[in-house]
């Protein structure tokens, strides 16, 4: 069983920085993958990112590529979201999940909301 909770949402302008954390409570957290997921106001969540166990390995959406970065410090079962130069369009609540061995994110946070404001 695995629990994540993330933090770090608030009210931000546009072109500010945020960084977001994801919590990883649960045994062996440090050996999966983990990814970040956001849904927009009237919209189906969608990928951000994702990164390997052991920092290896990032992925990003199109979107978001060259402006949010994902790092993990295992040590402290922690992973995060570095956002910068942020838009009215990444508004959303952001969510990080665990990625399973069958490739399907199998366990979720509730959620932290950005509200980027011009």
């Amino acid at each position: 069983q695995v629990q994540l909770v993330e933090s770090g949402g608030g009210p931000v302008q546009a072109g500010d920085s945020l960084r977001l954390s994801c919590e990883i409570h649960g045994r062996a957290s440090e050996l999966y993958a983990m990814g970040w997921f956001r849904q927009p106001p009237g919209k189906e969540r969608e990928f951000v990112g994702r990164i390997g166990w052991n920092n290896e390995v990032t992925s990003y959406a199109g979107s978001v590529e060259g402006r949010f970065t994902i790092c993990r410090d295992n040590g402290k079962n922690t992973m995060y979201l570095q956002m910068t130069s942020l838009m009215l369009a990444d508004s959303a609540v952001y969510f990080c999940a665990r990625l399973w061995s069958t490739g399907r994110y199998d366990a979720w946070g509730p959620g932290t909301q950005v509200t980027v404001s011009s």
